[in-house]
């Protein structure tokens, strides 16, 4: 019941990420204003991240899932009867993204620290991996489902199609049966609750390098992700829609490498994580070197199948060294910091675009994904087949 209603969650939040710009786009907004609305969804890590994990500690975590869930369908349904009424402006499309963002981050954090209540720690990596498995298929088919929702309802009405898979999503929360954990009764201010949860991951000798190389190929991330497209259209001189092509077979990687990740799992997550990005991720470094595009897929297609099983692993290690009273905070934490990094990457990537070319800003962007492996490979978790005992 808990996949099935992540699965279809997913699916209606990667398609919502392009909807919600197809409509700014049929009302005339600019590309800085489509590049606002695009950002208001992530922003949302940042602006109450932290808060969203002390909150997720106090209370039972199911009810804010059913509630997030059923807040976006709300929220999503209401642009087209506004439109119907006459009123739809394009700051009411970036006030509906921001708040949708809001509860994103509810139900994000939320999901997260909910699956070790619900399946043994052993077995961890295998429910994150069907978990991830889907979410990556949903990403993956998320702009061309919309572009067909929008091609076939309006891209106004599409939303109602979104709302009504978050609707499914919500009735599969509601049906689920069992206890949860009973929450931590202890009361401190918020302050101090964010700070216990920063303490948590940076003191753990086996989080800590899992957030600093999250966080910092983020950051490189976000500046490959600003110049890509770009440097397709404008340096390779290829077609928007060959650009279009050749990042979806890059993206294709996770999608390929959810269908042996959990046989990996055996490795042990501690291994797995180091071992995962040690073996692909220097294929980014083909992508600035590149004067055919097929060669950009191929140096995004290698690195991504890498990705998916680092999430994976780091994700199923996190939750198996985090007491339940932490998980929240732990969650909010990591994303905050994770997330976070992804705008101000994509920002930094278009002053290097200006300082040292489009080139120049992949080859650094390139070798910032490759080097913040080495927080990973000079760690504890090198010596780790497994989550050592006496360390949660």
């Amino acid at each position: 019941m808990f996949w099935g209603s992540d699965t279809v969650n997913q699916f209606g939040s990667a398609v919502s990420v392009f909807a919600l710009p197809l409509v700014a786009v049929e009302m005339g907004a600019s590309e800085f204003a489509l590049g606002v609305l695009t950002a208001a969804g992530t922003a949302a890590f940042l602006l109450v991240g932290l808060p969203v994990g002390v909150l997720v500690d106090r209370v039972r975590r199911r009810p804010v899932q059913l509630w997030a869930t059923v807040g976006r369908a709300v929220l999503l349904a209401s642009v087209p009867v506004v439109g119907w009424l006459g009123g739809l402006a394009y700051g009411y499309l970036l006030a509906v993204a921001l708040l949708v963002g809001v509860l994103t981050v509810f139900f994000e954090v939320a999901s997260l620290s909910s699956l070790p209540a619900l399946v043994p720690r052993a077995e961890l990596s295998t429910a994150n991996s069907r978990l991830m498995s889907t979410q990556q298929v949903g990403r993956l088919a998320g702009k061309p489902l919309a572009g067909l929702v929008a091609e076939v309802f309006g891209s106004v009405n599409s939303l109602f199609v979104i709302a009504a898979s978050f609707t499914s999503s919500a009735v599969l929360l509601g049906a689920m049966k069992g206890a949860e954990p009973v929450p931590d009764g202890r009361r401190k201010n918020v302050w101090a609750d964010m700070g216990e949860g920063l303490r948590f991951v940076f003191g753990h000798p086996l989080l800590r390098p899992l957030v600093l190389c999250t966080t910092s190929f983020n950051l490189a991330n976000g500046v490959w992700s600003a110049l890509n497209v770009v440097f397709l259209v404008r340096v390779l001189d290829l077609s928007p829609g060959v650009a279009a092509l050749l990042l979806g077979v890059g993206s294709a990687g996770g999608a390929v490498a959810a269908l042996f990740v959990g046989r990996l799992a055996r490795l042990g997550s501690a291994r797995l994580v180091w071992l995962s990005m040690v073996c692909t991720q220097p294929a980014w470094l083909l992508v600035p070197w590149a004067e055919h595009g097929w060669v950009v897929a191929v140096g995004s297609f290698v690195p991504t199948m890498g990705v998916l099983v680092y999430n994976v692993a780091q994700v199923s290690l996190r939750q198996s060294l985090c007491p339940d009273r932490l998980m929240g905070r732990m969650n909010a934490s990591i994303r905050f910091l994770g997330w976070g990094a992804m705008p101000v990457g994509a920002v930094l990537g278009g002053a290097l675009a200006e300082w040292v070319g489009v080139r120049g800003g992949l080859w650094v962007a390139s070798a910032g994904m490759v080097a913040a492996v080495g927080w990973v490979l000079l760690s504890p978790l090198r010596a780790s087949e497994r989550v050592p005992p006496g360390l949660v």
